[in-house]
């Protein structure tokens, strides 16, 4: 369903990222009237909106079951060993993912057994970062900008910031980054803002 063209923001100052967040927060709010009128089958909606909330690799996300995840509950955690990086991570969902992952089960009506993000093609086969990252760009199509399966990733980390205030050490941490200038083109930071803070009263 087409929606009207949304123009992000533009960054200026530092090379925008192979990937952009999402700016605006309302676009993957779970009752949105943005995501309700795109009219996503459940699994597509569950995949954007659980990997805007957890800040996860996509990659170690696809490799989760059914039986991982059914009988979790908001704030419960599960460990996931990282493909990257090879060191133990933690997933944990809030009410709203809880609520959309539900949803999903309750359509789909998988097993234990089956891939949570599991692939139509083939006999129990998780879906591809390649079908991840198409039905991310078919998602975004009437926006401004370049988005991907990372774009996720970085849109978690945009609205922490922006909405919640958690500081950039901390979203370094969880992003598992060396380096702190991966985590600024994460979260958005143009010279803008930068600028903006010298009109601070000290």
């Amino acid at each position: 369903m087409a929606i009207d063209c949304i123009q992000q923001p533009k960054h200026q100052g530092f090379s925008l990222p192979l990937y952009q967040p999402i700016y605006t927060n309302h676009l993957i709010n779970p009752k949105s009237n943005f995501l309700i009128s795109v009219r996503f089958p459940e699994k597509e909606k569950y995949v954007i909106i659980s990997r805007c909330y957890d800040s996860l690799r996509i990659s170690d996300i696809l490799k989760l079951t059914v039986g991982d995840l059914r009988d979790i509950k908001p704030g419960e955690t599960l460990k996931v060993k990282e493909m990257k990086t090879g060191k133990i991570n933690i997933l944990m969902i809030n009410k709203s993912v809880h609520e959309v992952l539900h949803q999903y089960l309750d359509e789909v009506k998988p097993s234990d057994e089956d891939y949570l993000f599991r692939s139509r093609n083939g006999n129990n086969r998780p879906l591809t970062r390649e079908t991840v990252n198409k039905m991310i760009k078919e998602w975004t199509r009437s926006f401004k900008g370049n988005y991907g399966t990372h774009t996720l990733r970085k849109t978690f980390g945009y609205i922490q910031r922006t909405k919640y205030g958690v500081s950039f050490e901390v979203l370094c941490k969880r992003f598992g980054h060396l380096s702190p200038s991966i985590t600024m083109r994460y979260l958005g930071i143009d010279d803008k803002e930068v600028k903006g803070i010298l009109l601070n009263e000290i």
